[in-house]
């Protein structure tokens, strides 16, 4: 840049930044809470800096420029150094904050998990915003992270990315779920009953990684019978009404649905080890205050889910 040429502030950085990485002047105007006006204001303003368009029309939206994408890295560093400088300063306060807060969740804690999050949220920050993303093999969940897409994910993978920070939440054990008119709903299953039996299993949430599940049988050299696979968690009691399939799955999940729905929970025929939840963030927002304290609402969260499990 010429020296002659305006310095770019912290504002205009993080406009710069969203903008490159948004491609759209209405999205970056939505995730930085500020009018459309506002950022193409901004994005005039940058473009005079820097003496470079940064962004131009493209055939299905904004695309940056060549220089403009070389300054993606610089801005993302540049951002993480002032968020280091001023983390002290901060005065966050979730009574007042307006921001949006994003987490990534599969979608089988949604009907268990998500109410108490949204509570305790609404509570502690009636004025800010709330974002559940469903995981999928189309949702690049470590780039989210990454890149500001999301605040925290949960998972429970059996080898987490070693590059985030991790947070554990709770164990579960996991169990079969059945209809109660199921051949093996009133004597149990053998494991030569449960490998042979046809299996219920959702697609898996991730496309780098393979469903806990079956990892553990491969271990053991086993191999389920899966003839039917769902692309959402939630599907599979209703599927199971209709079916003579068997759903592994974890004991919270399994005891929730079959309170108020014709379902049997049996024990599993092999030990499998138990399923380790946690959440998940990225160095990014490892200072950030507002990440912290989303962080302590979802260990809340989850407190208060584990109080509420029926009592074998």
């Amino acid at each position: 840049m010429s020296q002659n040429r305006e310095p770019i502030d912290t504002y205009l950085l993080r406009v710069l930044h969203t903008l490159l990485i948004e491609r759209s002047v209405t999205r970056a105007a939505v995730k930085l809470n500020q009018s459309q006006p506002a950022i193409s204001a901004a994005l005039r303003r940058l473009r005079d800096i820097t003496g470079d368009p940064l962004l131009v029309r493209g055939k299905s939206g904004m695309v940056p420029t060549e220089y403009g994408q070389s300054l993606l890295e610089p801005t993302q560093n540049a951002l993480r150094e002032i968020e280091r400088i001023t983390v002290q300063q901060s005065n966050f306060d979730p009574a007042t904050t307006v921001r949006t807060f994003r987490i990534g969740s599969p979608d089988y804690l949604n009907t268990l998990f998500v109410p108490t999050v949204v509570e305790r949220f609404r509570q502690q920050a009636p004025n800010a915003q709330l974002e559940l993303h469903s995981l999928g093999p189309a949702f690049d969940y470590e780039h989210a992270l990454e890149d500001g897409k999301v605040d925290i994910v949960i998972g429970n993978w059996p080898e987490p990315p070693e590059q985030l920070h991790l947070s554990n939440l709770f164990v579960d054990q996991i169990v079969c779920l059945v209809r109660n008119t199921h051949p093996y709903a009133k004597r149990g299953l053998t494991l030569d009953q449960y490998l042979a039996s046809p299996h219920l299993a959702p697609t898996p949430y991730s496309v780098a990684q393979r469903g806990a599940i079956d990892m553990h049988l491969a271990r053991e050299r086993l191999k389920r019978n899966v003839v039917v696979t769902i692309p959402y968690f939630n599907l599979a009691p209703y599927v199971l009404l209709k079916s003579d399939l068997i759903f592994t799955t974890t004991r919270l999940f399994a005891d929730y649905y079959a309170e108020f729905l014709p379902l049997t929970v049996l024990e599993a025929p092999i030990d499998f080890p138990p399923m380790q939840y946690y959440q998940l963030w990225h160095e990014r927002t490892h200072y950030s205050d507002e990440v912290r304290w989303l962080r302590s609402v979802i260990s809340d969260a989850t407190r208060t889910l584990l109080e509420m499990r029926p009592q074998a």
